[in-house]
């Protein structure tokens, strides 16, 4: 299949229409004083991937970030993690995501934060980046390679954006020993547009696109169990539903069981 394909499949499976409006109404039904947000706040609807915040600060702290860093956010669509390191770091970030809804919701809540001046964003194909070479001291993207199958031109992508002994900064999924996963999971509901690597080849790919490695961490083990119960409101619910939800939560309990995903954090330098 050509890459238009699984690109077009990629937006499909993530758009929600209205989310930033269901998003705001949750926020409203917990209680929250929408001119009075905090990171904590919108903890629960804005940090889609595993681990959380607390997985995002892991990261970051991994990376060692310093105040007024440039970065750019692949795959980074609701902004939980770069007001993060807007906030908690001083970083200036740049996001960048597919999926439109993602994006324009990214804008709402980072304009409710006053966060304008730190954080933008816009819409953007991975593959197809249109930034200058050598721009960003930081290319950080947090589980948004699933959908991926081209990742020899992802990372030559990064290389060419990351300025020299710069850092490219990623927490992603990747096969584990035992093959194949339990379906569903998030990114894929049926096998389809599921591109993961083993952690060893992902490795190789980076480092032939010009990458040297610093610190590779498998944290499967350190993020909450599959079995903890999410808030009443949650991105996770918002964007699959409560039933798919159910369904991707018993699958992903299978999977770290059996070691059949592993979930990887690294730092990487631009050589």
């Amino acid at each position: 299949m050509s890459d238009s394909h699984h690109t077009q499949t990629t937006k499909d499976h993530w758009e929600r229409e209205d989310l930033s409006a269901a998003i705001l109404a949750a926020l409203r039904e917990s209680g929250k004083d929408l001119d009075a947000l905090t990171p904590d706040d919108l903890e629960p609807l804005d940090q889609f991937h595993g681990g959380g915040k607390g997985f995002t600060l892991r990261l970051a702290n991994l990376a060692g970030l310093k105040p007024d860093m440039h970065i750019l956010d692949v795959g980074g669509g609701l902004g939980g993690p770069a007001r993060t390191l807007a906030l908690e770091f001083g970083c200036h970030v740049t996001v960048v995501d597919l999926t439109e809804s993602y994006i324009h919701t990214g804008r709402v809540l980072t304009s409710l934060m006053k966060l304008d001046d730190r954080v933008t964003f816009q819409v953007g194909d991975a593959l197809k980046l249109s930034f200058e070479e050598n721009s960003f001291d930081v290319v950080w993207t947090q589980n948004s390679g699933m959908n991926i199958a081209d990742k020899e031109t992802l990372y030559a992508g990064f290389h060419r954006l990351i300025r020299p002994n710069g850092l490219l900064v990623f927490q992603e999924l990747m096969s584990g020993p035992n093959q194949p996963p339990v379906f569903p999971v998030m990114w894929s509901r049926d096998g389809s547009n599921h591109f993961l690597r083993k952690p060893e080849q992902m490795q190789a790919v980076i480092e032939a696109a010009g990458f040297r490695l610093i610190k590779w961490d498998d944290v499967t083990f350190e993020k909450e169990p599959s079995t903890t119960v999410r808030p009443t409101h949650s991105i996770q619910k918002l964007v699959m539903g409560e039933e798919l939800l159910k369904e991707i939560t018993s699958a992903s309990k299978r999977n770290d069981e059996e070691q059949r995903l592993v979930m990887v954090q690294a730092v990487f330098e631009r050589m």
